[in-house]
């Protein structure tokens, strides 16, 4: 693709109230005014420029919406509290009582908990399904149907979604397309390749440090302003607000992410091809033999390779879990949820961040019990890291030394 989102997080550009080459955080909950009507325009939404209340908006969350908008080529963007404070308000604006969506049946477990368990109090339903079968998901519309729901990359088995394909569809039944791109910031730019909403937990690659939690929503002005509204925005009313000092933290982060997000890949990259020679069932978009390598590759800002995160499979949970215990007493990393870590983080997904899907639905969908999904961190010697990783396996034979 033609779009260079990194240059875009460059060139946004902003002075700090006295001169600062970070913006001034605003420390503030509530804002002035010098007229009651200005006061009165602003909850009308007609006083550009004018802040209300923090839950609404406040400078410092403004600063870092406007960056991350400027990196997936939205019209605007909403910074939220967690990713699941930007995921939950999304639907929850886009679909009422009686309506349907459809979901990619290998999502992060806390969304299809959300979709599963939650939404149908609301009576609002949901269709799990194969994403990356046209067919099959076309076949799941019906005249209820208002948004379709994928990842890019799909956690834990990082299926790829077709984003043109699937932005085709929802087009011709005019319908959302609301894409989380977690996995994969940088690398993918889903906006600009038809979808409507993108989303981002902000607490993994974007951050990158793992101390704060926070999300985004990037859209159409008009979508963000909805959000917004004082009487029926879902963001407004159900009030996730990131922390002004947060945002800023996030801000700073941002600006290395180019960086950040190549060594994750090259690295990523490097370990997922030796892992793969030395025999194991290793799932990654660069391997060649990842079914859908080819459509990740015609996604791609190419310069970013293909994301930090990999899984094996070796087995069995017992073995697994040996393994990743093993992993973090020679200090590769920590036995972590959560992803996006200047540090290696491993964890078995089945009973960790996918442990709300139930067992059966879990084998259904491939996630059997010995997959350790890996975030692949910033390390600098990437070979000394394999032979560790490969040591590691052999003292607990998962590795056979005559294998590699």
């Amino acid at each position: 693709m033609s779009f260079k989102p990194a240059n875009d997080i460059q060139d946004h550009h902003h002075f700090g109230e006295f001169g600062g080459v970070n913006p001034s955080i605003s420390d503030s909950a509530t804002y002035t005014f010098l007229s009651a009507k200005k006061m009165f325009d602003t909850f009308e939404g007609k006083a550009e420029g004018c802040y209300l209340y923090s839950r609404h908006s406040s400078p410092s969350t403004l600063y870092l919406g406007e960056a991350i908008s400027a990196m997936e080529g939205t019209e605007s963007a909403h910074v939220t509290a967690s990713g699941m404070g930007a995921i939950t308000p999304v639907m929850l604006q886009i679909c009422g009582a009686g309506d349907h969506m459809i979901s990619s049946r290998t999502i992060y477990g806390g969304t299809y908990a959300f979709l599963k368990n939650f939404a149908p109090r609301l009576n609002i339903n949901t269709s799990f399904v194969d994403i990356t079968n046209l067919e099959k998901v076309e076949a799941s519309i019906n005249e209820n149907t208002k948004m379709i729901f994928c990842e890019v990359v799909s956690n834990p088995l990082l299926e790829v979604a077709d984003i043109k394909g699937l932005a085709m569809l929802a087009k011709k039944h005019n319908l959302k397309l609301v894409v989380d791109n977690t996995f994969s910031p940088l690398s993918v730019s889903p906006g600009k390749l038809g979808a409507d909403v993108i989303i981002h937990s902000l607490t993994k690659f974007i951050n990158g440090t793992n101390d704060t939690v926070g999300g985004v929503i990037c859209g159409t002005q008009n979508f963000i302003d909805e959000l917004r509204s004082v009487n029926d925005g879902a963001c407004m009313l159900l009030g996730s607000t990131l922390d002004s000092l947060r945002a800023a933290s996030i801000l700073k982060n941002l600006r290395t992410l180019h960086l950040r997000v190549k060594q994750h890949s090259y690295n990523a990259q490097y370990l997922a091809e030796r892992f793969e020679r030395d025999g194991l069932r290793t799932v990654y978009p660069g391997l060649e033999s990842h079914p859908s390598h080819e459509l990740y590759k015609s996604m791609l800002n190419e310069e970013f390779g293909f994301g930090g995160m990999l899984t094996i499979d070796i087995g069995c949970l017992e073995k697994a879990n040996e393994l990743m215990e093993k992993m973090q007493d020679e200090k590769l990393g920590y036995l972590a949820v959560s992803l996006g870590f200047y540090k290696t983080l491993f964890s078995a997904p089945g009973t960790s961040t996918s442990s709300e899907i139930p067992e059966d639905e879990q084998k259904e969908m491939g996630l059997s019990d010995g997959i350790i999904r890996f975030s692949i961190g910033l390390d600098n010697d990437i070979e000394r890291t394999y032979q560790k990783m490969k040591q590691c396996m052999i003292e607990l034979d998962v590795l056979k030394p005559e294998m590699v």
